[in-house]
């Protein structure tokens, strides 16, 4: 027997081919429907871990800085193309997350005290590493007044002073939608100023019980208000149980806060404790839903199965803006 994988029909007035391909049934194999039965993932999601020299020089540099990267804490499928390239995202403010989100491998607990240090140590493997662009994300620490704000804020103050010219991506959490903490960030003029909504709102309380579909939107429309020349991003999983027509809404209401660049990839279960696959997307699916994006008007988009908030990051910012 074979898995069908159909589309909505989608009217003709919208003739964009990955969208037409996708009107088509997508028919694996019974050797794929198998695999995906047994719990291994299809063919387009096997990964091969590339650790060249630069992989291994960038992962001693982190150790020696006592530096983390969510690259290792969220398990990230590139993380051996990113490291290779001597790209990586910085985890910011320790690994241990006040917040237990059922997709994330993050730790969730109690974190230690933030270290006012970290920034410069951040700043100072940017330069021995000689990026052009670096992307800072953070656990959440809603134990802290600002959330954290102001190490974001320091951080990119220090790699400014230590490597001029590197172009910064903020990967923030929602600081309970604070004004004055996203502002403490937004301040400082990171070039893309990210957040993910990460889910349909439907499924958001299950998927990140914490956090609020409409906080999240709020977040990005604060920050285009606060500042309209930063670029936005925000991010989505799919095959969690959400529903075609919910993604679309979902990009419309991201377009409605004005946000920019566009991150779809297929959520990967990290483990038995996390939430299970409801199922995964074709190739196809991705590629339509990229037409379906762009059709709405963000600058950017990466949508494919192993895409992550951070892919293609550097891409990005000198893609939109020529940086």
């Amino acid at each position: 027997m074979q898995t069908t994988i159909t589309i909505d029909p989608i009217p003709e007035t919208q003739p964009r081919p990955a969208v037409r391909r996708a009107r088509l049934h997508v028919e694996d194999s019974r050797q794929a429907q198998a695999q995906t039965a047994a719990g291994r993932k299809p063919e387009w999601l096997r990964i091969k871990l590339n650790q060249n020299d630069e992989y291994w020089r960038l992962k001693s540099l982190m150790r020696g800085q006592t530096l983390h990267t969510v690259c290792e804490e969220a398990f990230c499928p590139n993380l051996g193309e990113c490291w290779g390239r001597g790209i990586a995202t910085f985890l910011l403010m320790g690994d241990i997350c006040t917040r237990s989100c059922k997709f994330c491998n993050v730790q969730s607990g109690r974190p230690l005290p933030l270290d006012e240090d970290e920034p410069r140590r951040v700043a100072e493997s940017v330069h021995e590493m000689g990026l052009r662009h670096v992307v800072l994300t953070s656990v959440d620490r809603d134990d802290q007044p600002d959330g954290g704000a102001h190490i974001f804020a320091a951080a990119i103050r220090a790699i400014r002073d230590r490597q001029p010219g590197c172009t910064i991506e903020t990967l923030i959490p929602d600081f309970k939608g604070d004004r004055a903490a996203l502002k403490i960030v937004v301040d400082a003029r990171p070039e893309i100023l990210n957040h993910n909504v990460e889910t349909v709102p439907r499924l958001s309380r299950w998927v990140r019980p914490q956090a609020r579909h409409e906080r999240s939107l709020a977040v990005l429309r604060m920050a285009k208000e606060l500042d309209p020349t930063v670029m936005t991003k925000s991010g989505v999983m799919v095959g969690l149980g959400e529903e075609w027509d919910e993604l679309l809404a979902v990009m419309d209401d991201l377009r409605e806060a004005d946000v920019d660049i566009l991150t779809i990839g297929q959520y990967l279960q990290p483990s038995k404790l996390h939430l299970p696959v409801a199922r995964f997307y074709h190739p196809d699916e991705f590629a339509a839903l990229a037409d379906e994006a762009r059709a709405r008007g963000f600058q950017w988009v990466e949508s494919a199965p192993l895409v992550r908030s951070s892919y293609h990051a550097d891409q990005q910012a000198r893609g939109i803006r020529g940086w």
